[in-house]
């Protein structure tokens, strides 16, 4: 006898279920209950069932959908007005193509190699796109091996045979320390990312480099999971130090807006005692008090252009990378010379 490929007639057999759950079930759907989906799942491991990719890759056999994961909390997500603007992007460029959004939240690593399958499972969607890319990214190989399309937001430093779109993220960070140095600041900390994500990483060593460029020492740094209560908490300890920063370049608008209401409630005065940068430019940045004094990212077109990227990646089989324009620095009011007492020795 010959091997043959499990089927979700073989899955629907050993759960004991009929073939219409078991397409619920793989294609995360309502219409079962959870312990009936847990055991389809458990059967289709048990099985080594795993979608029909040359069913697949039939002439004309189109999902007419695009996915996207996000690995982050939800109560995470909710705050973070990037992902509001970058799916706004998304279904601009979808409007009027006929196509659909498949949105899926993944607390953890397992829920979102789970999500990616679920998409994967008899085509729920044309291609995906990959956003918080991680060092040594293992959803890289993952996407290969269920034969999802993909283009994803950075450059991968592992091999990806996926187009990215691109930014210097090192050119606004560059922007920020510069501006800060030109005021006079001179102690300069800095309030980043996690390292896993490489665009946190990438901006944590790009304010390292600019602070030497200018012959200066780099300030205190405390790494945060993006969340504007982390960045309140890390601010509250660079301003405990004994020498605590005159200024501080943080890695996102959130946390720099929640920094500045942490040195308020220690005392102080920004940009007066404190300047602050952030980074993405998002629509509240111009109407906090003071306004911000950030690098504008255009989230908006980030999720155009990478949707865009992916349509054509789906239509054609190829696309190239595509570079966004460098950020540029807009300066507001919360930033300023630092205060003489603040410079003394």
């Amino acid at each position: 006898m010959t091997s043959r490929r499990p089927t979700i007639s073989d899955v629907a057999n050993r759960a004991g279920v009929s073939k219409g759950a078991v397409s619920f079930a793989l294609n995360g759907r309502p219409g079962v209950s959870p312990t009936t989906r847990k055991r389809i799942l458990g059967a289709a491991d048990e099985l080594g069932w795993r979608p029909n990719l040359r069913a697949r890759a039939l002439p004309g056999r189109r999902a007419f959908a695009i996915g996207l994961v996000v690995a982050r909390p939800a109560r995470l997500l909710a705050s973070d007005p990037f992902f509001a603007a970058f799916i706004a992007g998304i279904e601009l460029e979808l409007a009027g193509r006929d196509l659909a959004l498949v949105l899926q939240v993944a607390a953890d690593t397992p829920a979102e190699t789970a999500g990616y399958r679920r998409l994967a499972a008899d085509g729920r969607v044309d291609g995906v796109l990959l956003t918080d890319v991680l060092a040594d990214d293992p959803r890289i190989a993952l996407l290969q091996e269920l034969g999802l399309p993909a283009v994803t937001l950075g450059r991968p430093e592992r091999d990806s045979p996926f187009p990215a779109v691109v930014e210097d993220d090192a050119a606004g960070i560059q922007a920020a320390v510069r501006h800060l140095v030109e005021l006079g600041h001179a102690r300069i900390g800095h309030v980043a990312g996690p390292d896993h994500f490489i665009h946190g990483r990438r901006r944590r060593e790009a304010w390292r480099a600019a602070m030497s460029s200018h012959g200066l020492p780099p300030g205190p740094v405390r790494r945060t999971d993006f969340s504007p209560a982390s960045g309140a908490r890390a601010t509250t300890a660079l301003l405990h130090l004994v020498d605590p920063p005159t200024a501080i370049v943080y890695a996102s608008d959130l946390m720099a807006i929640a920094g500045i209401t942490a040195a308020h409630r220690l005392g102080l005065a920004v940009p007066c005692d404190l300047s602050v940068t952030g980074f993405d430019d998002t629509l509240m940045a111009a109407h906090v008090t003071p306004s911000l004094t950030t690098v504008h990212v255009d989230a908006v077109a980030w999720g155009r252009v990478a949707t865009g990227t992916l349509l054509r990646l789906v239509a054609d089989g190829r696309a190239d990378d595509v570079p966004m324009p460098a950020p540029r620095l807009v300066v507001r009011d919360s930033t300023a010379r630092p205060s003489p007492t603040s410079t003394a020795d």
